[in-house]
């Protein structure tokens, strides 16, 4: 299948990492503003390089486009693929919001849509979804999740385009932690309700979006307590709490730990390289390997744009939820 890039920062190396690997993948083309980006990929990997996506569209009718494009520019980028009837791998956030979700979703769709919600296929991530549906950890009584990073003043001021809510649509909720509510997502259902707030703790002067933010999600059964940060003075692993009938679960990072009957077992995972940040996690190669394998073989991609929505309706609903002082149903 012919692969189209958007976006050439340090996110679609990782792409392209995975791709190196899958022979269903033929490199065709890579698109960025900036032209030495894209031609740099274009020599390391075959293909052409461009300036201008729709020109790229219109000109190479690839079978699958990733979008590693900024938050605001996702939703436009992948109506145009659509549009044209081409696959679309995108990475979070599917949209930044509310309105941009519907209308989206209100697009007609012959064409798999995907997003990057990679850490759901991390090994540890996977037992522990497997031991909760086979009943063996027994109900979830509860849960608490904790992202605790680091961004500085220049992490913002050199991108170009982060810190603002017209490009980036937010801060640590939909740019670092959308991945943990993601995840307590997938681990626990759908939510029915969240309350929280957020807060601008570090960078008062750099931002206008939060660096802080906190909630209390409701579930069927159970809550979870939420907390992000990226005013930390390091980036710590991101962990996952899951407090059960008959044992308890903590995900650190790519490590897992069960505790049942007050004895603790650590269950450890070969170490698996991959491109760009240990934070982006392990999983998106075996992401990518799968979306590839469903569009060939005409199956259901399991993180399509729809089950994405999910995701970002709880993200939008702390927003609205610190905007109103009330609990927001979901």
């Amino acid at each position: 299948m012919k692969t189209a890039v958007i976006g050439c920062g340090g996110i679609s190396r990782v792409h392209m990492q995975a791709l190196s690997e899958l022979d269903l993948s033929e490199p065709v083309a890579f698109v960025d503003i900036k032209p030495e980006r894209a031609e740099k990929m274009a020599t390391e990997h075959g293909g052409r390089a461009y300036t201008d996506y729709k020109e790229m569209l219109d000109r190479e009718h690839p079978d699958i486009v990733h979008i590693c494009t900024p938050h605001y520019l996702h939703v436009p980028m992948a109506r145009e693929c659509v549009a044209r009837g081409i696959n679309v791998l995108m990475e979070k956030p599917p949209a930044m919001t509310h309105k941009e979700l519907d209308d989206f979703l209100a697009m007609p769709k012959n064409v798999q849509v995907g997003v990057c919600f990679q850490n759901r296929y991390n090994r540890n991530v996977q037992l522990v979804r497997k031991k909760l549906l086979s009943g063996e950890a027994g109900a979830v009584l509860g849960a608490r999740a904790f992202v605790t990073w680091k961004r500085g003043e220049k992490y913002y001021t050199e991108s170009g385009w982060r810190g603002t809510w017209e490009t980036e649509g937010g801060g640590v909720l939909i740019n670092q932690s959308i991945h943990t509510l993601d995840l307590l997502i997938y681990l626990l259902g759908q939510p029915k309700a969240v309350e929280g707030s957020v807060h601008n703790h570090h960078l008062k002067e750099t931002i206008e979006v939060e660096d802080t933010a906190e909630a209390y999600i409701q579930f069927d059964g159970c809550t979870a307590l939420f907390y992000a940060t990226t005013a930390n003075c390091t980036d710590s692993p991101v962990m996952i709490d899951i407090v059960c009938e008959n044992m308890t679960f903590r995900l650190e990072g790519a490590q897992l730990t069960c505790i049942k009957d007050g004895k603790s077992e650590e269950i450890h995972f070969d170490e698996i390289e991959h491109e760009g940040k240990a934070c982006y996690g392990e999983g998106h190669r075996a992401l990518i390997t799968d979306f590839y394998h469903c569009v060939k073989d005409g199956q259901p991609f399991p993180i399509d744009y729809a089950e994405a929505s999910h995701t970002l309706n709880l993200m939008l609903g702390i927003y609205e939820s610190d905007k109103t002082g009330a609990p927001v149903s979901l």
